[in-house]
């Protein structure tokens, strides 16, 4: 290393006292020092120092590993954790500015997680690390039980896996019980009666059937599995335990642009008021360059590019307004951000551009011009956080012969084939009964249907 934890130490307070200055809220920090290695470890558990064993977090571990080795890939400057106190990890490697910088960046995070309404609602900073132990401990018991093992844990733990995002879009929407919903339907088909009641010829809308499962489209597949599946309290545990994990992520995928934005926005103020030396400070614009250049490799946008330049955007048009930033900050998620704030000039600034992919190229289909801007914007408003996964519902359950019913929400995007159909198999593994997915493919209502067997078939639907 070519510093020492005192020199941090110092160089810490000295952020601090700007970002306290600046009006940042954030919760009590607390950084890591730790090599690339066990960097890597870190990223491939989702930045957990406890986490349940699985192999794909081995999988990644070689993944990332391997693109590091040829350097196909670089390693994060840090990684934070969403908790209280903040834990954030950094690369002893990294040299001197660059640690400055990361822990600038990390306090941008930090005020991120505790004052955006995503994470406020819908995850407990108190309890993240003790609720990631918990976890592990229990499938680790599972595990060693010799009336379990480790094969049977890790067939529930795949298709939890599977289907983990299949889950509601809307972020911390209050799971109603059978018997909740069954009273919201009955009050909301109850006659109303008034004192003066125009005669029509409207007939009465009819009830629903109030025994059929389930009694309306269901969205979340996991907790549809543990109500009515006939699976062990165990295996139910463990889909419980996945689906409380993956709650705690999807407020970050919901807003990785903004975060990302956010955290670059502050650490460039921050850095700018330290009294960095001259060759540190060449670095520092060199770094920031680098971090929040336009493109990531292929046809990717670098979320920390689009955050920056839109918080940009937003304090430069409200000069007189200091709260502007920090109530959007706390008010939005990336898809509203974008549908608010990515303006016509800043769409021609960045040169963004809609593309269509063919069977074996991509055509451009819209440019930053007066008539395309919107449908740019809202293409990519479209393809952030849980947007980016389809929407399956289940539709109806046939207690006669166990058939579950499912429904693509088809919105001009396919189901690639191949992972709709490993994931049926999966599913059906802990379903026990054949399985039936209507969607669309080449324009056509299709039903792809995995049986017992799990043999798949693709009839019209």
């Amino acid at each position: 290393m070519e510093f020492s934890i005192n020199e941090l130490i110092e160089w810490n307070k000295k952020i601090e006292d700007i970002v306290d200055r600046l009006g940042l809220d954030y919760y009590q920090q607390e950084f890591e020092i730790c090599s690339f290695e066990d960097m890597i470890s870190y990223q491939a558990y989702s930045g957990m120092p406890a986490r349940y064993p699985h192999w794909s977090y081995g999988k990644a571990y070689e993944r990332i590993k391997t693109f590091y080795k040829y350097n196909l890939t670089g390693l994060p400057y840090e990684m934070v954790i969403n908790s209280n106190p903040c834990l954030a990890y950094l690369m002893k490697e990294n040299s001197l500015l660059l640690q400055i910088l990361t822990m600038a960046h990390v306090y941008g995070h930090n005020d991120f997680f505790k004052n955006n309404r995503l994470f406020r609602e819908g995850t407990n900073a108190e309890y993240t690390l003790e609720m990631f132990k918990n976890h592990a401990k229990r499938i680790r018991e599972y595990i060693s039980n010799p009336g379990i093992g480790y094969q049977r844990v890790e067939r529930i733990l795949d298709t939890a896996h599977a289907l983990k995002f299949q889950t509601s879009k809307v972020i911390n929407e209050k799971k109603l019980t059978r018997k909740e919903k069954i009273k919201r339907i009955k009050e909301k088909y109850q006659p109303q009666y008034k004192e003066f009641q125009l005669l029509t010829d409207k007939k009465d809308e009819q009830m629903p059937d109030l025994n059929k499962i389930p009694l309306e489209p269901e969205e979340d597949i996991l907790s549809f599995l543990i109500e009515y599946s006939d699976l062990e309290d165990w295996e139910k545990d463990i889909l419980q335990i996945v689906i409380d994990e993956t709650a705690y992520f999807i407020p970050q995928l919901e807003s990785k642009i903004m975060n990302e934005g956010w955290a670059s926005y502050w650490h460039y103020q921050i850095l700018n008021e330290l009294d960095l030396p001259q060759g540190m400070h060449l670095e520092f614009i060199k770094r920031h360059n680098q971090l929040i250049s336009p493109n990531e490799k292929g046809l990717n946008l670098n979320p920390y590019y689009i955050g920056y330049k839109i918080f940009n955007n937003i304090k430069e048009k409200n000069p007189d307004q200091a709260e502007k930033i920090f109530e959007v900050r706390k008010l939005e998620r990336d898809e509203s951000f974008i549908r608010k704030y990515l303006t016509f000039d800043l769409i021609r600034e960045m040169k963004l551009l809609k593309y269509d992919e063919k069977k074996r190229y991509y055509s451009i289909s819209e440019v930053a011009d007066e008539g395309g801007w919107r449908e740019i914007r809202n293409t990519l408003a479209n393809s952030v956080g849980m947007n980016k996964f389809p929407t399956i519902k289940i539709v109806e359950f046939s207690k006669k012969d166990n058939i579950l019913y499912l429904q693509h929400e088809y919105v001009g995007k396919e189901l690639k084939m191949g992972y709709a159909t490993e994931t049926l198999k999966y599913m059906m593994e802990l379903w026990g009964g054949p399985i039936h997915l209507e969607t669309i493919i080449d324009n056509e209502a299709k039903k792809i249907i995995c049986d017992q067997d799990k043999e798949i078939t693709v009839k019209d639907s």
